[in-house]
């Protein structure tokens, strides 16, 4: 067989030999997209007497390779296939020019790069220890051999052969088949010329014959939902927190005020991108004093009244308010405000899209393999598989991700308990014990240990705190520390305090009358205070569904219902533990939380009668995170017994709590709050000696500009040595009705 044959036309031209044809099996699943290594067959190839060059152009009438100065136009070989032999001595890199019904393109050959993921990053995703694993897998812009386009690469070990598609080939991926990279189960393929912006799918050949499109499970941007598409995506964005981030792990979480404002972002206000709540929420948040806001999930998420619980893109923020630069510019904005940005995060489970990764490649990838231990009875979704060491590595990356490549100061996890326990939400028979024979899920014990681990080793100052509704033993405890039950702790930072949400609620939600009958609900908390780190929450769960909004939890006419309100938020503020309120409840706004309209910003017009009462809850807000983040006794030791003491604990036919708090120094802060709707005049309280024998009230939620009656105490208030419940000095004060105050001691001079 000669190598070419001569020159056909005028401009040099030249037709190409023919090669050997392909192997019968060899095309049939090159066409069928169920090659494993189409490198091998797709591309310039070393034969004898020259080289073979192949390639697949669907819906080509031509094709020829362009060498050097050379043009050698390839043999149609049907179905898009187009291939020829070119004499060695003129091969070099060589583009493709295809001629189509419509035009004439040049293009990169993808087939004749080599593999662009290294084998380290191989060895670390197959031993599931790749924490940046989405610097790996995905897809990145990058320059090969001087051609700039991008590199796609998928984890797909069941697959029979992946292919891309996109815009860029009209969602035909028959032309871009990717190859598969060893046992690793990761395919991959550079595509010159694709840019930013480009949305595509992974076209997988599953193992028992289906053909499917799935999206990206790390892609970094995704289409705004209801559409499914990844976007090619590259951050130009340049951080402005550099002073934030260096200050962050000053101080410990456990020895630093926490107050969270928790926002759904999509309904704060409504129709504001990520960009446009950069310009509000920062300066909303900062005014009324909160350290912290905690954003409701923000991952993509195929259905808005999930509220972004069920996620599908974990590596993407939603598009619905902008792209993944904007939503940094979100945060750099609350950073340089002053105020710590903490996500709530869900490797609980996902829901079962089919586009997305359910069944991903055909078989149970990230769930487990059992369909009874795979499905979440509670919400019709998938738990993932922590016990395969890919899929653990997918999620303690994500959890890395969000804190390094977003400056994310804390992380919120989601449905702890439900990861926990084998059976959780099942009845007998519908679950199998561990290897000891224990309800324990113990490859969901590692992931939480690993996860916590490694985000503290590599992240400083970040925090995890843990949504855990039940008494498993040392959410909080390090990880290295075996705890009673035989295991370490899960090493969480703090963990939401759910008993005390839940007993606090029903206390405040009965009338006055028979709060006596449930006191222990407010005293019950401090039995196990320092069982764990917490955070009280009112959370979102607390004010849809019917539960109503905070304020309208309470008994009594709308004046009884703010001073309720503000009574039990002053409780709040001074009980041990970290704080965090739902928005809108920062200024008693009477209807439950709905995603459509968000907050009821109309209560604090001019226009509204009652604006007064809504703006003095809304002052009140403000001021107690003023007064919490400057007396260190409301939060220095909240995680030692040593900053708290009753000063009153039984006084249930009064509806009375006192207890006083202290700071590392000594210094204390005395907390009296009234639940019955009268004035107790003459009540006399039990307070530690002070240098000055004299203490003054700092806050009072009955204050006027609160909306409340103005009853107040003396100015200075003496102590008087006359013991009292354990304590030395005692103060005698007029309680107002329905209040909580707080006294510290008057200041030497």
């Amino acid at each position: 067989m000669s190598v070419a044959d001569p020159v056909l036309e005028a401009d040099g031209t030249r037709r190409a030999a023919r090669p050997a044809p392909l192997d019968d099996d060899v095309r049939a699943r090159l066409l069928g997209g169920a090659h494993h290594d189409p490198h091998a067959v797709l591309g310039a190839h070393a034969v004898l007497g020259g080289l073979d060059v192949r390639c697949l152009r669907p819906h080509a009438l031509a094709v020829s390779a362009i060498v050097g100065s050379s043009v050698w136009e390839l043999h149609d070989e049907g179905h898009g296939l187009f291939a020829g032999r070119i004499p060695d001595q003129d091969f070099a890199p060589y583009r493709l020019r295809v001629t189509y019904p419509e035009d004439i393109t040049e293009t990169e050959d993808p087939y004749r790069f080599p593999p662009s993921l290294g084998e380290f990053d191989l060895h670390l995703i197959s031993e599931g220890r790749h924490e940046e694993l989405w610097t790996a897998l995905g897809s990145h812009l990058l320059e090969c051999q001087g051609v700039q386009g991008t590199r796609f690469t998928v984890w797909a070990p069941n697959a029979r052969g992946v292919q891309v598609c996109g815009d860029f080939n009209h969602w035909d991926g028959t032309a871009l088949p990717m190859r598969s990279l060893g046992s690793s189960g990761v395919w991959e393929l550079f595509v010159p010329g694709i840019g930013a912006g480009a949305p595509y799918k992974f076209a997988i050949a599953g193992p028992d014959g289906g053909r499917f499109e799935r999206a990206d499970p790390m892609a970094r941007r995704t289409e705004t939902p209801p559409a499914t598409a990844s976007i090619v995506t590259d951050s130009q964005y340049v951080w402005g927190d550099e002073k934030w981030l260096r200050q962050r792990a000053d101080r410990p979480v456990h020895t630093s005020p926490m107050s969270v404002y928790e926002v759904h972002l999509a309904s704060w206000r409504p129709g504001l991108t990520y960009c446009q709540l950069a310009d509000q929420l920062p300066a909303y948040v900062a005014e009324l004093g909160f350290t912290h806001v905690e954003l409701m999930p923000v991952a993509e998420h195929p259905f808005g009244g999930s509220w972004g619980y069920q996620v599908t893109g974990l590596y993407a923020p939603t598009a619905r308010l902008g792209t993944p630069d904007d939503f940094k510019y979100l945060i750099d904005a609350l950073h340089q405000a002053g105020i710590g940005v903490i996500l709530d995060w869900v490797p609980a489970h996902f829901p079962r899209d089919e586009w997305a990764l359910a069944q991903f490649d055909g078989r149970a990838l990230y769930e487990p393999q059992d369909p009874g231990r795979a499905a979440h009875p509670d919400w019709g979704t998938l738990v993932f598989d922590y016990g395969r060491t890919e899929v653990r590595n997918f999620l303690v990356a994500n959890a890395l991700y969000w804190c390094e490549e977003f400056h994310i100061d804390g992380l919120r996890v989601d449905a702890v308990a439900s990861m926990l326990y084998l059976d959780y939400s099942r009845e007998e028979g519908q679950w199998a014990p561990n290897q000891f024979g224990g309800r324990e899920n113990l490859d969901a014990v590692g992931f939480l240990q690993e996860m916590n681990a490694t985000l503290y080793r590599r992240v400083p100052g970040v925090v995890t705190i843990a949504e855990e509704s039940t008494a498993w033993n040392g959410v909080t405890r390090a990880t290295d520390h075996v705890g009673p039950d035989g295991f370490g702790g899960l090493g969480f930072g703090l963990k939401w305090n759910m008993g005390w949400m839940h007993d606090s609620l029903d206390y405040v939600a009965h009338e006055p009358v028979h709060r006596k009958y449930h006191h222990h609900e407010m005293t019950f908390s401090m039995v196990y205070a320092y069982s764990e780190n917490y955070v009280l929450p009112i959370s979102h769960d607390e004010v849809v569904h019917g539960k109503q909004s905070l304020v309208s939890k309470m008994p009594g006419d709308w004046w009884q219902q703010r001073a309720n309100h503000r009574a039990y938020l002053g409780f709040m503020w001074a009980h041990p533990g970290k704080q965090l309120l739902f928005m809108g409840q920062e200024f008693a706004q009477g209807a439950e939380w709905s995603q459509e309209e968000g907050p009821q910003w109309w209560v604090l017009d001019d226009s509204n009668p009652a604006h007064g009462d809504h703006r003095g809850v809304q002052r009140l807000v403000g001021e107690l995170n003023e007064r919490y983040v400057s007396h260190p006794a409301l939060w220095e030791q909240d995680a030692c017994p040593e900053g708290f003491a009753w000063s009153e604990a039984d006084a249930a036919d009064d509806n009375v709590f006192a207890f006083v708090r202290r700071a590392v120094d000594g210094s204390p802060l005395l907390a009296v709050t009234n639940f019955a709707p009268v004035v107790r005049d003459d009540y006399r309280l039990g307070v530690p000696p002070t240098e000055t024998g004299q203490w003054q009230e700092i806050l009072n939620t009955d204050a006027a500009r609160y909306g409340g009656s103005d009853v107040r105490n003396a100015d200075p208030l003496p102590q008087e040595p006359l013991p009292c419940n354990g304590f030395p000095m005692s103060l005698t004060l007029r309680l107002p009705p329905l209040s909580t105050l707080w006294l510290t001691p008057v200041c030497p001079d």
